[in-house]
């Protein structure tokens, strides 16, 4: 049986050509990046053209892009740095996060006695701008916004220029967990005020176990793991050499490949939604589906019936690769956190189809037919 992954939201397929230059790094360069002699000035060189290929992607200075395992990783080194360091006592963001923002939040209300404010989302997942400026005019605090680029479950983008300006306006930290968006949107640093930024590799087609976090030079922090002067202090470790590599490679790929990739999905979104539509009785779709939105994650809510129940299952029994929700929240049957925030109907059953440039229509269109078989059809209906 040939399986059909529309599960790219959670990890991403390797691109070849990121696999063919990961192989020959890992058999020519074996060299410690923090050795002096010549082999370890040869990988010290390969990280630093990485590094330097990813500030230009993002138009940072080379010195503001710090490589480490994962966004989670990124993301908890952030939030708990600027708390410890930066003097911060609240930080305002959404009930939608990530859970390694929300649970590091926990942690930190609990621990560090951290004020904590979730904006208000509506019924497709927006945090409430309006509310995050009349907070920020609150100046009595020093805050840290942390907000996601674009929503991993239901596809919702924030709407990150306005974003930006009002913390700028307002002299706030801005912390955006960019993970699902890196790669297949344009990031612009140099035109829009951000504090703090993550990224992970396997989200864009690269190798996992390796990200990367953007720190604006004017708001420092000092490292989370200690041990070594590797990453200029930064984070300590032996660098993941070829996965950095494989990483820039990637990230290279997916940003010039953008606007075509982008394209191809839009394709296959259209005409997913379409079908379903078509065929499938009483459908609908969580989460923004016109203006401020990822093109490559779609939310779909279906009716409550006995087959609906274990969608999730036949799905997989079909040989298709889907989500109920997060990845991080896979095997779990109840309405995932950010279903609960934007008032999903408890009696249905949501799937998250994501894709990515390797998906075909024809991918599409035998998803559809299996759907059919598992959920109430308007044929059907017409029938009885």
């Amino acid at each position: 049986m040939n399986r059909i992954y529309f599960d790219n939201a959670s990890t991403t397929p390797l691109e070849p050509r990121v696999y063919d230059l990961m192989i020959k790094v890992m058999k020519e360069q074996y060299g410690n990046p923090s050795s002096i002699h010549f082999h370890g000035r040869h990988a010290r060189s390969l990280i630093e053209d990485a590094r330097k290929k990813i500030a230009n992607i993002l138009r940072a200075s080379i010195g503001e892009i710090y490589f480490c395992s994962t966004a989670t990783e990124a993301n908890n080194m952030v939030l708990k740095n600027a708390v410890e360091f930066l003097d911060v006592q609240r930080i305002i963001t959404s009930p939608t996060e990530h859970h390694c923002v929300l649970h590091t939040l926990d942690y930190l209300k609990e621990n560090k006695n951290i004020e904590t404010v979730f904006l208000e989302v509506d019924s497709k997942g927006n945090p409430n701008l309006d509310e995050l400026e009349t907070l920020l005019k609150d100046t009595s605090s020093k805050t840290i916004v942390s907000l996601m680029h674009g929503n991993n479950e239901i596809g919702t983008q924030l709407d990150f220029e306005r974003t930006c300006n009002l913390c700028s306006a307002h002299n706030a930290l801005f912390h955006c967990d960019a993970v699902q968006s890196m790669g297949k949107y344009d990031i612009d640093l140099s035109k829009h005020t951000v504090s703090f930024l993550s990224g992970a590799s396997h989200k864009f087609h690269g190798p996992k176990g390796v990200g990367f976090f953007y720190m604006n030079g004017e708001n420092i922090i000092p490292p989370f793991i200690h041990g070594g002067a590797q990453e200029r202090n930064m984070r300590a470790g032996t660098e993941n050499l070829h996965g950095i590599v494989g990483m820039a490679e990637a990230l290279t790929i997916a940003y010039n490949e953008r606007e075509d990739v982008i394209a191809h999905i839009s394709k296959l979104r259209k005409h997913f939604k379409h079908r379903l539509m078509q065929e499938i009785q009483d459908i609908q779709f969580n989460g923004n589906q016109e203006n401020h939105f990822l093109h490559h994650v779609i939310s779909v809510s279906f009716p409550s019936t006995p087959k609906a129940e274990m969608l999730m299952f036949n799905l997989d029994i079909a040989g298709i690769s889907a989500s109920s929700g997060s990845a991080c929240s896979s095997g779990i049957e109840t309405d995932s956190h950010v279903l609960v925030a934007i008032g999903h109907e408890k009696s249905r059953k949501t799937v998250r189809f994501s894709f990515s440039k390797f998906n075909t229509i024809e991918e599409v269109d035998a998803v559809v037919e299996k759907i059919k078989t598992m959920t109430p059809t308007k044929a059907n209906t017409l029938d009885a």
